[in-house]
């Protein structure tokens, strides 16, 4: 293997002319040039450099391997600056799991920070609900709220975000629309609108606290997201009941409302794999996003002294 550091040193002394020059040029005793010279030609079995008056001329295996040098010592620049860069969160790609209501709600101000501050980093965003089976293939930082999935795996961090109780959306004329809490078996008889077409965790959450109330709830229509159930919602057709965070920017024609006894509630979570936990744009992502959700929690606090529409 060829030492870099002395192909570095007989590149400069190829360049200047002279080991004085190159010991100048370097910062470097002529003794230190000389003796990285001297072991150069010794690992490699080649006379590289001769006399020539008070400096040194290459030989033609030292221009041959000088200008191979040049090849080399340029690509090992190029991959010192990318080194640097991905240290420093100024290239790569950066991977984000995120589902549906979080991602309409907080993603937003997380891209525009990351693409402002670290412009030459390709964003990867996967909207999924599901959490991968094998480790190294899970984003860099995902959003879940299935945090016993994680929990059985090492090798990340979990950063909660918010405690996001679920609330029933009515429409405006529904006779629970100017209340400013129901309890959840109240809701037993209406005809309800589904809106998780994937039956994934946030609906299962769902129905175990309506079989805690005593009940099960009919769904006469099923909707694939939140925005449908919603627009169902404001055509009249029924309730829906969905996290809180599925709700901003309701339809003019929807109220929600508050559900107690019991009040299903998911936990949001940043879970971020730690080779990835201390750069920058990981550690900006999830600043951004403990700020989403501090103003999330303030709105919610401000509605809460509202009185009831």
């Amino acid at each position: 293997m060829l030492d870099v550091h002395r192909l570095r040193v007989f590149r400069s002394v190829v360049a200047s002319g002279s080991v004085a020059a190159a010991a100048a040029n370097l910062g470097y005793t002529s003794s230190a040039v000389s003796q990285h010279l001297a072991a150069l030609q010794r690992e490699t079995g080649l006379t590289l450099l001769v006399k020539a008056g008070r400096g040194l001329r290459p030989t033609a295996a030292g221009l041959t391997l000088a200008k191979e040098a040049d090849g080399v010592l340029e690509r090992l620049g190029a991959a010192e600056t990318l080194v640097s860069d991905l240290r420093e969160g100024r290239t790569g790609t950066f991977s984000i799991g995120y589902f549906g209501s979080v991602g309409a709600s907080w993603l937003p101000d997380v891209v525009r920070r990351l693409t402002t501050d670290f412009p030459g980093v390709r964003l990867d965003l996967q909207l999924r609900d599901d959490i991968p089976d094998l480790p190294e293939e899970r984003p860099d930082l995902q959003l879940v709220v299935m945090m016993a999935e994680y929990a059985r795996a090492a090798g990340f961090t979990a950063h909660h975000l918010l405690d996001d109780a679920y609330v029933a959306v009515v429409p405006a004329d529904h006779r629970f629309a100017g209340k400013e809490e129901i309890e959840l078996a109240e809701l037993a008889d209406e005809p309800w609108i589904d809106n998780d077409f994937a039956r994934g965790w946030c609906r299962r959450n769902l129905l175990e606290a309506c079989a805690a109330a005593g009940f099960s709830p009919t769904f006469h229509v099923e909707a694939h997201d939140y925005p449908t159930a919603l627009a169902f919602v404001d055509a009249g057709i029924g309730p829906t009941v969905l996290p809180e965070l599925g709700t901003i920017g309701l339809p003019p024609n929807t109220v929600s409302v508050r559900i107690v006894r019991p009040t299903p509630v998911r936990s949001v979570y940043a879970v971020v794999a730690d080779p990835v936990a201390d750069t920058p744009p990981v550690r900006a992502a999830v600043d951004e996003l403990r700020a989403a959700a501090e103003r999330e929690a303030a709105r919610r606090d401000v509605a809460r002294r509202e009185p009831a529409r």
